[in-house]
C-alpha cells in the first residue's frame, strides 16, 4: 500500500499520474520533506494560478463538517471588504460552537479610526447578520500586527479544543495562519498564500502540543465580490496593500464619479455636497456630467476607465443600476470587494452602476 500525501501547501490529496488534474505533483517530489502539488509550487515561486475543479458545493460540504465538531471557530473576515467577505449562515456551519470573529488587513483602515471603534462597529454588524460572536479582534496577517494577541486569544477560547479558521477567499486567511505558526513555533510559511481567490483547497492541519489542531479550510467564493469580474493581472489595482486615503469630492447634482470601468457612482439630487470616497489608492476616479456618463462608458471603458482591460470588455458583465435614497447622515454605499462611498448627510438620492452580480448595499458609516 503506498504511503498518501496531502500538499501542505492546500490540503488537497497528492497524486502522480495526471498533471492536468487537480494535486499533481512529480513523482521525485514525493522525497522531500515538504510535499506541495505543481499548482502550489507554481503558485509560489512564478506567481502563476492554475484553474481549479472544485465546486462551491464541495467547499460547502466541507463547511457543514463543522456544525458536528466540537471545536473553536475563528471566522476571519477582511475589514476593509466587510460586507463582501462575510460568509452568510455562519453560525449555522458553526453549531453550538464558539465563534471569534478576526478582522484582518487593519493596516487598510485610516489611522484616524479608533480600534475600539471599529471593534464596537464589528460586533454591531455582526449581530445584525446574525452572528454573535464570543469575542472581535483586530489584525494585520502581511504586517503581522496583533498576532500574539490574536494568537493568544485563540488559545483562551479553545479550551483545549481544535481550531477551525473558516473565511471566504481572499480574506488573508492563509497568510493569518502562517503568521499564528510563526508565532507559536518559529517556522517560516507553511501553507500556500496568494492574492488569487481559492488557493486552499482541502482542509489543512497543523498539530498543536496538546495533541489538539488548528484545521485551515477551503476559502468559499462569495461569487459577488468584484474580484471574480476582474483579469488575475488587474487583482493588484483592487488588492490594496497600503492605508487607504479617502479622497472627497464636493459633487453638484447630476454628477458621475467612474471607479476605472469597474463601477460608478451617479449623484442624482440634494444639493451641492461632499462625497468620501475609500477605494484602493491604485483605482483612477474619473468625474464627468450624469448626461454625458453612458456615452462615456461605451466608449472608453478598457482605455481611459481600467481595469476592466480593452480586450476584456467582450465578456466582462454589464453595469447593473441600483438606486437609493440616503435616509440618514454618515451612511456607505458599499461596493462589495471594492470598497466603498460615504455619504454625510441625508437627503441624498443616489445611484450605484456595478457588474451584474456584483453586490451593492447600504450601511452604517465605518469611518
Amino acid at each position: 500500500m503506498s504511503e498518501q500525501f496531502n500538499c501542505t501547501g492546500c490540503g488537497v490529496k497528492i497524486q502522480t499520474e495526471v498533471p492536468e488534474e487537480l494535486g499533481y505533483a512529480p513523482a521525485s517530489s514525493l522525497e522531500k520533506e515538504v510535499v506541495v502539488c505543481q499548482r502550489c509550487f507554481r503558485l509560489k515561486n512564478y506567481n502563476e494560478i492554475q484553474d481549479v475543479s472544485l465546486t462551491d458545493d464541495d467547499f460547502l460540504k466541507i463547511l457543514n463538517e463543522l456544525g458536528s465538531r466540537d471545536a473553536l471557530i475563528v471566522k476571519i473576515v477582511d475589514i476593509f471588504d466587510f460586507n463582501g467577505s462575510w460568509l452568510p449562515g455562519i453560525q449555522r456551519f458553526a453549531g453550538k460552537n464558539p465563534v471569534l470573529l478576526i478582522g484582518n488587513k487593519a493596516d487598510l483602515v485610516p489611522k484616524s479610526v479608533k480600534q475600539r471603534k471599529l471593534i464596537d462597529w464589528m460586533k454591531k454588524e455582526s449581530r445584525e447578520l446574525g452572528l454573535n460572536p464570543i469575542d472581535v479582534s483586530l489584525v494585520s496577517a502581511a504586517k503581522g500586527y496583533n498576532i500574539k494577541e490574536a494568537a493568544a486569544a485563540i488559545d483562551e477560547y479553545r479550551n483545549g479544543k481544535d481550531v477551525y479558521i473558516v473565511g471566504c477567499t481572499n480574506v488573508g486567511k492563509s497568510t493569518f495562519i502562517n503568521r499564528i505558526i510563526k508565532e507559536v513555533t518559529g517556522e517560516g510559511d507553511v501553507i500556500t498564500t496568494s492574492h488569487f481567490p481559492g488557493t486552499t483547497l482541502d482542509m489543512i492541519e497543523i498539530p498543536l502540543e496538546d495533541g489538539k489542531a488548528i484545521v485551515d479550510t477551503p476559502g468559499i467564493i462569495n461569487h459577488h465580490q468584484m474580484a471574480h469580474y476582474v483579469d488575475k493581472r488587474d487583482l493588484k489595482f483592487i488588492t490594496p496593500k497600503k492605508e487607504i486615503k479617502p479622497k472627497v469630492y464636493q459633487l453638484n447634482e447630476e454628477q458621475t464619479l467612474f471607479f476605472g470601468g469597474l463601477a460608478r457612482f451617479d449623484y442624482i439630487s440634494g444639493g451641492r455636497r461632499s462625497f468620501s470616497c475609500y477605494l484602493p489608492n491604485e483605482i483612477n476616479i474619473h468625474r464627468t456630467k450624469l448626461e454625458k456618463a453612458d456615452e462615456l462608458y461605451k466608449n472608453h471603458a478598457g482605455e481611459l476607465l481600467t481595469p476592466p482591460r480593452r480586450e476584456q470588455m467582450d465578456e466582462f458583465p454589464e453595469l447593473v443600476r441600483h438606486e437609493f435614497t440616503i435616509k440618514e447622515a454618515k451612511t456607505d454605499v458599499v461596493f462589495s470587494g471594492l470598497g466603498w462611498v460615504t455619504v454625510n448627510d441625508a437627503g441624498a438620492k443616489i445611484a450605484a452602476h456595478v457588474p451584474k452580480g456584483v453586490h451593492v448595499m447600504l450601511r452604517r458609516s465605518l469611518i
